[in-house]
């Protein structure tokens, strides 16, 4: 008997079938105007899009003119590329349009799909991004695509990493720019640290389309993306803090060795903070509990770990004044490696060696915050459906499974389950041997480098020929990944997700042709192309013959989405095809989720050595499993992104006053009220409000006015007077600062004055900024705490990154009112002096923002360092620079070898 909702869907169709229907009319009305388009000459293309820029810029909306502009983009993509779309290709496209994720199976012409809403919204001028997961393919796409963008009259440019200024800049200003997105997230941030709108590259944030969404989306949207530098030095707080941990007791701390925590107690913090204002190291009226002093504590702390939980010539040594970790496993020294947060320098000043200053961070942002900017969002993924419910309360992306143009003819097995990795890797290389006698290709999925290293010594044992996919380059990546579908090849991969490249039946036509014209140069191309075809097509039909492609999974991942990638390698374009997942009660998955009960059905069921399970119960009970882990994950990603969501309100008010700075031409007025206000707060502080005259403190306020304003006023003398108010000596104090930026801008030239203006708020904000997200990094790091006193943590540090951010407004309306009142015309010699110091500031900031994510290379373990052989680099941390010199972390790059 059929339940309600199978029922349901029976008579009224799935969400997804309903939404495909509503695509229908207009893919028709595409078909049907393809006559008319056909007729045109290239020209006539060209000025197709003319007349619909045109027609937009009239008002016209961009929905009413999709059937039109599709049905002149395919004809484009048609004479350029030799490709015309299929209808389900055209309903990616609209999927796209309407600001959905387009799920589509591999091989399904994704690349071509972008081009037909990335060519109608570029129609408004304002710009459209194109974002992959790699600088290859972001290449290689723009350079394959630009034919169709050319051909239909607009522009289009590629942005990769280290490119020169000017030519990014162009990248940017084209209709359509092909990037990765962290070079869209690292951009973002230096144009956001710039002092002038002419040295900004990104123009708007308008429409992205992201292919391979998941991974970018959600995989790599774990981590943010961080631009550091050197900070201030604080070599003296070090020093002075590391002279109070000696005078606490036992019962002013406690310790759990086991993570390496410590944690001040009533009595310590007690202890501490009458220490720290004796010493001056707090100010007065400030207490350790204050937001204020989030900073302070977290260094406390830090000295406090480096002497209680950190012991000399076990966790480090210290050598040539410097100090070296030990690894706790290898008992090898780590030369070049460094704690972070301050505790290798809290470490430093307990050894009296020379404190290096640590990294902070310049800006940081995080894909779902950086991408949550664009007006419209879409994306292409092969799989997406399982992360439905994280695309639409993140980013407001719903997920639509566009039909494959032809029917899947792939088997899909169900799992085989061995009780012992062993008995697995063996059923795996035996049905490795059957497929591959027969001629079948084979692709092989592992869930690490090590494990693809054990089963290629396996198949090698057993006499099979194979090839190994690692990541040293992208280009041998698509190489392999072209190869894999030829007769008899077993490839084993890693991690098959977003390679950009299909496995063809037999073989990837076009790189079989180049490598012919490669090895032979004299021969007629057009000759070889002839050979090479015939040859190809009696090869696709010997695969199919033989039953496909074979992918076989060694292991099910924590996500079924990685699974179904893998999956969908097999049978593209209606190709014959198989899957078969191999798993084991030892392998990560199996032991958390209930191998216990498996382990006893199966001795139950009195299995022999090497025999498997299959049954699709077992397949059930994994997708539960994987789907509860998938959950849990989300959840950990979502509270994640509730702690960054406050540091984002903050952001985008801290870059939207840069940039509307950067704009205006006259600064003066904005200056002005900044002044007025720290008048307002300084007269409220000596001249209470409703408070007698012989409770005015004249004196401070004078003094307080020559510090804040740089003048000289009779203010003890207006206290005097008969009649005076707090309003009167407002006003008096705000006439006698305007008559003294009047004479300043006068000195200097109203020109000069505006560009001070200018440049003194910029960096008083650029500085303000940086040392709040170092204050926010550190109140985040300790804010768990407050759960123990049955405190929300994220309630907690909601309500202290508000009272923070409002004293950085407080402090930055002093500090530039201060600056600007200290302001004087220089000499010719201090001017040029001057000039030198701000140059070198600024080269130091480009710098840092070049290469954003590598911390500095690590000192070579052997001497003769050479950045072209990797056994001369020692044993680089995986969070280092690569000292190949690429600019990534040595784990995304030679460190994805070892």
């Amino acid at each position: 008997m059929l339940g309600i909702g199978t029922l349901a869907k029976k008579v009224f169709g799935t969400p997804n079938d309903r939404k495909i229907k509503a695509t229908r009319p207009l893919v028709d009305q595409i078909n049907a105007l393809e006559p008319e388009i056909e007729a045109l000459d290239d020209a006539g293309i060209i000025a197709k899009t003319a007349e619909f820029k045109q027609r937009v810029a009239d008002g016209e909306s961009l929905d009413a003119l999709l059937p039109e502009a599709f049905a002149v983009c395919r004809e484009a993509a048609k004479r350029a590329l030799g490709l015309r779309a299929f209808d389900t290709q055209l309903m990616g496209g609209i999927f796209l349009h309407q600001g959905n994720i387009a799920e589509m199976k591999t091989g399904e012409g994704k690349t071509l799909v972008a081009t037909f809403p990335a060519y109608l919204n570029a129609l408004t001028g304002r710009g459209v991004h194109v974002v992959t997961v790699n600088d290859y393919l972001a290449r290689r796409d723009a350079e394959w695509m630009s034919k169709v963008y050319n051909a239909l009259g607009l522009t289009c440019g590629a942005v990769y990493p280290m490119q020169p200024d000017a030519e990014k800049k162009q990248a940017y200003a084209c209709d359509i720019t092909y990037a990765t997105n962290n070079e869209l997230g690292f951009d973002y941030l230096r144009d956001n640290m710039k002092s002038e709108l002419a040295q900004m590259a990104q123009r708007d944030h308008y429409f992205a389309i992201v292919d391979e969404v998941d991974s970018i989306l959600i995989d790599e949207a774990r981590t943010p993306l961080i631009i550091s530098g050197p900070s201030q030095d604080k070599s003296e707080l070090y020093v002075a803090l590391n002279d109070v941990v000696p005078l606490l007791t036992e019962e002013h701390y406690t310790l759990d060795e086991k993570t390496r925590n410590v944690t001040f107690t009533d009595e310590g913090n007690e202890f501490m903070e009458q220490e720290l204002l004796r010493r001056g190291l707090l100010p007065e009226g400030q207490s350790l509990y204050d937001p204020e002093s989030t900073t302070l504590v977290h260094h406390a702390t830090q000295a406090l770990k480096a002497h209680t939980a950190f012991t000399k010539d076990k966790d480090y040594i210290v050598r040539d004044n410097q100090v070296v970790l030990i690894d706790e496993f290898t008992g090898r020294m780590m030369a070049g490696r460094r704690l972070s947060d301050g505790l290798h320098q809290a470490i430093e000043a307990k050894e009296g060696c020379a404190i290096q200053p640590e990294n902070v961070t310049l800006a940081s942002v995080t894909f779902q915050n950086y991408f949550r900017l664009y007006d419209k969002l879409g994306g292409m993924t092969g799989t997406a459906a399982t992360e439905a419910e994280e695309f639409e309360e993140i980013y407001g992306l719903g997920v639509v499974e566009v039909p494959t143009n032809r029917p899947i003819a792939r088997i899909d097995e169900d799992d085989q389950v061995f009780r012992t990795a062993r008995e697995k890797f063996e059923g795996i290389v035996k049905t490795i041997h059957e497929a591959h006698a027969k001629g079948q290709p084979i692709l092989v999925g592992t869930t690490s480098i090590e494990k693809s290293e054990l089963l290629s010594q396996m198949l090698t044992a057993a006499g099979v020929e194979h090839n190994v996919l690692n990541a040293r380059h992208h280009e041998q990546e698509a190489q392999i990944v072209a190869d894999a579908g030829k007769l008899g090849a077993v490839t084993i991969a890693t991690n098959m997700a977003g390679r950009g490249t299909d496995i063809k039946l037999g073989g990837n036509v076009e790189f079989k042709i180049m490598e012919a014209i490669a090895a032979n140069p004299d021969a007629d191309p057009e000759q070889i192309r002839t050979q090479i075809e015939e040859q190809h097509t009696a090869d696709e039909e010997a695969v199919k013959a033989a039953g496909g492609l074979f992918v076989l999974a060694t292991e099910r991942h924590e996500s079924r989405r990685i699974d179904n990638q893998l999956r969908g390698r097999s049978g593209r374009q209606g190709d014959p095809g198989r899957s078969s997942f191999f798993l084991s009660l030892e392998d990560d998955l199996m032991r958390i989720f209930g191998s216990e009960r498996l382990d006893k059905v199966l001795s139950t069921l009195g299995m022999k050595e090497g025999e498997a399970i299959v049954h699709p119960w077992v397949n059930k009970s994994l997708e539960k499993a994987q789907a509860k882990v998938e959950g849990r994950n989300f959840d950990i990603r979502k509270q994640l992104l509730k702690f960054d969501d406050v540091m984002n309100d903050q952001r985008k008010v801290i870059f939207g006053q840069r940039r509307e700075i950067m704009e205006a031409d006259d600064l003066s007025e904005i200056a002005q009220d900044m002044r007025y206000q720290v008048i307002d707060d300084l007269v409220a502080t000596h001249i209470p409000e409703r408070s007698y005259a012989d409770q005015w403190d004249g004196p401070s306020l004078q003094a307080a006015v020559i510090e804040h304003l740089n003048i000289d006023l009779p203010i003890v003398a207006w206290v005097d007077e008969e009649g005076v108010d707090d309003e009167v000596i407002r006003e008096r104090i705000e006439a006698a600062s305007d008559e003294a930026m009047a004479e300043k801008a006068e000195a200097f030239g109203p020109d000069t004055m505006r560009n001070i203006e200018k440049q003194v708020l910029l960096q008083t904000i650029d500085t303000k900024w940086r040392e709040h997200l170092l204050t926010l990094e550190h109140l985040r790091s300790v804010v768990g705490f407050r759960g123990y006193a049955q405190r929300d943590p994220l309630n907690e540090f909601k309500n202290e990154a508000f009272a923070l951010f409002e004293s950085l407004l407080n402090a930055l309306r002093t500090d530039v009112t201060q600056k600007l009142g200290q302001v004087r015309p220089l000499s010719e010699e201090e001017q040029a002096a001057m000039m030198a110091q701000l140059q070198a500031q600024q080269a130091a900031l480009q710098k840092a923002a070049e290469v954003p994510s590598a911390e500095d290379t690590p000192t070579p373990l052997v001497d003769g360092f050479d950045e072209t052989n990797p056994d001369t680099w020692g044993n680089p941390s995986r969070n280092d620079a690569c000292p190949c010199g690429s600019g990534k972390k040595f784990k995304h790059c030679h460190g994805k070898l070892t």
